[in-house]
C-alpha cells in the first residue's frame, strides 16, 4: 500500500509515527510518502531553519524531545547563550546546539546549488527514513514564509513572520489575516504531484489546517490532484469539542473566518474529503459528502500505540469510503 500525506510539525509528525508503527505491524511492506509544510520556514542567524520538515525529521527519526514535541533530545544550549551574550537577536527563538548542526548543513548544502528536495533528503537519509519506507518531501522548492498581519492601536497593521506570532507572540495577539510571500511563485516539488497520483490512500494528519495543511494546499496543482484523486482522502479532527489538540489552531481559524469545530475544518476540505475522524466529544458531526466515523478513543496521541490505534482507524475509514 502507499501512503501519502500532507503534514506540519508536531501533531502531524506524532501521527505519522504511530501510523508507520501500525503499517509495520500489519503491512511492513507499505510506503509512506509525507509533504511537509515549508510555509513556517525562516532564516535566522544567517541559516535556513525548516521547523515542520526537522519536526518531522527528529520525530520519524528518533531523535525527538518527547516533553515539548520539537527539537532534539538531550539537548544543550551553549551557543545560544553565547549568541545572546553578543546580543544577537532574535533570542525569543531558541536554536539547540544539536539542532544547530541541522540548520548549519542545511544551509551550506544550499549555498551548494541543491535543492531542499535534495537537501532534505540527505537530512532523511541521516535520520533513517528511508530504511522505514518512509519519503519526506518539502511541499516546494521555492523559499516561501507564512507572515500575520497585526492591528496596531492606532489602526495601522503591521506584518510579522509567523514563528514570531507564534513562538514570541503566542498567538495572543488577534490575526487580521495571513500572507504567504513567495507562494504565487512556488511550484509542487518534484514527486509531490506524483506521490498523490499515485496514492492507494491520502491522509490529512491532524495538523493545523491554516498555516500547515492550508499552506501545502495553495501551492499550485497540489488542490486539483486531490480533487482528482481516485484513492480516499482521510483526515484526523485537529479539535476536540472546538479547541485545539495542540498549538493555536484556533486563533488561526478565527483569522481565516471560520468556526472553530470539527465540522467546520471538514469544511476546509470538502471538495476532495472522503472520510473525517473525530473524537467521541464530537459525535453527531455531519460534513455534507463526507463520511464521519468516531474514534472508540479520543483523539489525544498520549503515547505511539494509542496513536496506532488512531491511525488503524483512519486506515479502516479509507477503506469504507474506497471509491
Amino acid at each position: 500500500m502507499r501512503i501519502t500525506a500532507l503534514a506540519g510539525g508536531v501533531g502531524g509528525a506524532r501521527f505519522l509515527r504511530g501510523l508507520r508503527a501500525h503499517l509495520d505491524a500489519v503491512s511492513p511492506e507499505s510506503e509512506l510518502t509525507v509533504i511537509a509544510n515549508t510555509g513556517d520556514d525562516i532564516s535566522l542567524y544567517g541559516l535556513r531553519v525548516c521547523p515542520d520538515i526537522d519536526t518531522l525529521l527528529y520525530t520519524l527519526g528518533g531523535g525527538i524531545d518527547e516533553e515539548q514535541g520539537w527539537g532534539r533530545a538531550g539537548e544543550t544550549r551553549r551557543v545560544q547563550d553565547e549568541l545572546a551574550a553578543y546580543g544577537a537577536v532574535p533570542q525569543w527563538f531558541t536554536l539547540g546546539d544539536l539542532d544547530l548542526s541541522t540548520h548549519i548543513v542545511r544551509s551550506q548544502w544550499l549555498a551548494q546549488g541543491l535543492t531542499a528536495s535534495e537537501v532534505t533528503g540527505r537530512l532523511a537519509t541521516r535520520w533513517g527514513l528511508p530504511e522505514q519506507r518512509i519519503t519526506l518531501l518539502p511541499m516546494t522548492d521555492v523559499p516561501v514564509e507564512t507572515h500575520v498581519v497585526l492591528d496596531a492601536e492606532d489602526g495601522s497593521q503591521q506584518a510579522v513572520h509567523f514563528q514570531e506570532w507564534w513562538v514570541r507572540l503566542r498567538a495572543e495577539v488577534p490575526a487580521s489575516r495571513f500572507v504567504v510571500a513567495g507562494l504565487d511563485r512556488a511550484a509542487a516539488a518534484p514527486g509531490v504531484l506524483e506521490a498523490l497520483r499515485s496514492a492507494d490512500v491520502i491522509v490529512l494528519p491532524p495538523s493545523n489546517p491554516v498555516v500547515s495543511i492550508g499552506i501545502i494546499l495553495g501551492v499550485p496543482g497540489v488542490r486539483d490532484a486531490l480533487r482528482g484523486s481516485q484513492a480516499p482522502v482521510v483526515g484526523v479532527s485537529p479539535l476536540i469539542s472546538g479547541r485545539p489538540v495542540r498549538g493555536h489552531a484556533d486563533a488561526c481559524l478565527s483569522a481565516i473566518g471560520v468556526e472553530s469545530t470539527a465540522a467546520a475544518v471538514a469544511g476546509l476540505y470538502a471538495d476532495f474529503l472522503d472520510g473525517w475522524l473525530v473524537d467521541p466529544a464530537d459525535a453527531g458531526v455531519r460534513v455534507r459528502g463526507v463520511e464521519t466515523a468516531v474514534h472508540s478513543e479520543d483523539l489525544l496521541m498520549t503515547d505511539v500505540d494509542a496513536t496506532a490505534r488512531m491511525a488503524a482507524s483512519l486506515l479502516a475509514l479509507a477503506e469504507r469510503v474506497r471509491k
